[in-house]
């Protein structure tokens, strides 16, 4: 359970964090605050407890809260060049594919593909859920399921969102074994091969492997820390010919951005006047280092434009597989076709993740995850910029998730980088694979959701002892 302090506590230091509040800033007295936010006096000093405790903020006898110093200083957000968007087939599918497999290697110190630690998934609660599931279901429950997906998922799943203000019929939901392949069905409903699909770049490499793989042709819209290029993303989809376009609005990986309610709203409009279709994958959301869960584009959506997917992957567990894409009235001609493609997924799987849904274990778990997230995330920063101090880099600051985009110098190849974390026992994921042209040549993108041991603390240092390497040898 979240408790009203902790949730304030955890919105300060994301404000600390991004640099909102600055090193030596004055917070508002107890009073003050407890008074802002309609709490009471006891509630707003457990909040300031909290944050004194986890080293953001300080007291100074009769002067009030303070700022605290954090131990090394920001560094700057990567560079994002503009560059010309064209349909193009996707490359590097041979390296997507190696990395993959990489991703699975228990040897290697996992930097590479973006999962949760096994120590953050509410395994108790978990098993708790499919026993009860099991101990409750009904004969017809031992049949072949619902391809559609289970009612009582369904349900649990409207029930769920609605508490984050989004609303979907249960009508409306298919259930997919995750959420790469809810967007490989929706894709080939609504697209054929050689089709075009709009996708901000630096992209998620496996949702460019998996347009490769089903023979579609990609134009790039420019990507930066704050979003992408809305005026391209118009200009392509009226001009392209593509049939949609493939956007992650909340916390994208690998960048980590959030888009606004505005830039929301305002694609939700473009997708109506260009007859373009918006395959929303929402994975990230429940991610979010705020209390609350950001608004999909899907909200904006009135007239059945925008495709609603996403999975508990990311803020559950990567190997519960159980994800889900989500239509309108507007598309259900196509439902036949979309069956057909759609795999179903086991039967208990489903009524365990409901049940952890309707017991409220899931979001006890969110509450939880949230707060540690945030700060596990922030302790990656710190510890990359340590073990690259003095050198050329530049760095994301995620608002959610928990991916990292690390910018190396202009000289550095993360390809070669790649190849030899390969050989110390680390997984990374070069940039190389998040784009065409090269474009991210420089770039790694690296996974903070596990805890930073020693071990994965040495790794780093490890990478960076590289670069410098690189570097000398470089040197005229």
């Amino acid at each position: 359970m979240s408790f009203r302090y902790q949730a304030l506590a955890q919105h300060i230091a994301q404000n600390i964090y991004s640099g909102e509040l600055k090193t030596g800033q004055r917070l508002k007295s107890l009073r003050e605050f407890s008074k802002q936010h309609h709490i009471s006096l006891s509630t707003a000093k457990s909040c300031y407890e909290l944050l004194e405790a986890q080293g953001l903020i300080y007291v100074k006898p009769k002067a009030g809260y303070f700022v605290q110093a954090q131990h090394i200083n920001q560094v700057a957000q990567p560079q994002h060049l503009d560059f010309i968007s064209h349909a193009r087939e996707v490359s590097n599918l041979d390296l997507q594919v190696e990395i993959q497999e990489a991703s699975i290697r228990q040897n290697l110190i996992h930097l590479g593909s973006i999962q949760l630690s096994p120590n953050l998934v509410p395994i108790d609660a978990l098993r708790r859920s499919i026993q009860r599931a099991l101990k409750h279901s009904k004969p017809e429950d031992f049949l072949y399921s619902d391809k559609q997906g289970h009612i009582g998922l369904r349900e649990a799943l409207v029930k769920h969102w609605a508490e984050d203000g989004i609303f979907i019929a249960k009508e409306d939901i298919f259930i997919s074994n995750g959420c790469m392949p809810a967007l490989s069905v929706i894709i080939q409903v609504l697209t054929k091969e050689g089709d075009s699909i709009l996708v901000p770049t630096p992209n998620f490499n496996g949702q460019l492997q998996l347009l490769a793989s089903l023979k579609r042709k990609i134009v790039e819209i420019p990507a930066h820390h704050d979003g992408f290029d809305l005026a391209r993303l118009e200009q392509e989809m009226k001009h392209s010919g593509a049939k949609i376009c493939l956007l992650t609005a909340n916390y994208q990986n690998p960048l980590g951005f959030c888009l606004s309610n505005e830039a929301k709203q305002h694609i939700a409009m473009l997708a109506k006047k260009y007859q373009c279709y918006v395959i929303e994958d929402d994975i990230y959301a429940e991610c979010s280092f705020d209390h609350h869960r950001p608004l999909p584009i899907r909200h904006w959506d009135k007239d059945g434009f925008v495709i609603y997917c996403g999975s508990v992957s990311k803020s559950l567990s990567s190997a519960y597989r159980v994800g889900w894409f989500c239509i309108s009235q507007k598309l259900h001609y196509l439902k036949a076709q979309i069956i057909n493609l759609n795999v179903s997924v086991n039967t208990p799987l489903q009524l365990g993740l409901a049940d952890l849904i309707h017991s409220r274990a899931y979001r006890e778990h969110l509450n939880i995850l949230r707060p540690k997230l945030m700060l596990q995330v922030e302790q990656y920063r710190q510890c990359l910029m340590q073990a690259f101090h003095n050198l050329d880099i530049r760095l994301n600051q995620p608002r959610g998730g928990y991916s990292l985009w690390l910018q190396l110098p202009d000289s550095i190849q993360s390809l070669k980088m790649y190849r030899y974390a390969q050989q110390v026992g680390i997984n990374i994921v070069p940039g190389i694979v998040f784009g065409e042209d090269k474009r991210y040549a420089n770039c790694i993108r690296l996974n903070a959701g596990h805890e930073l041991s020693s071990a994965v603390q040495q790794a780093i240092q490890t990478l960076a002892d590289w670069v410098r390497q690189e570097l000398e040898i470089a040197e005229p």
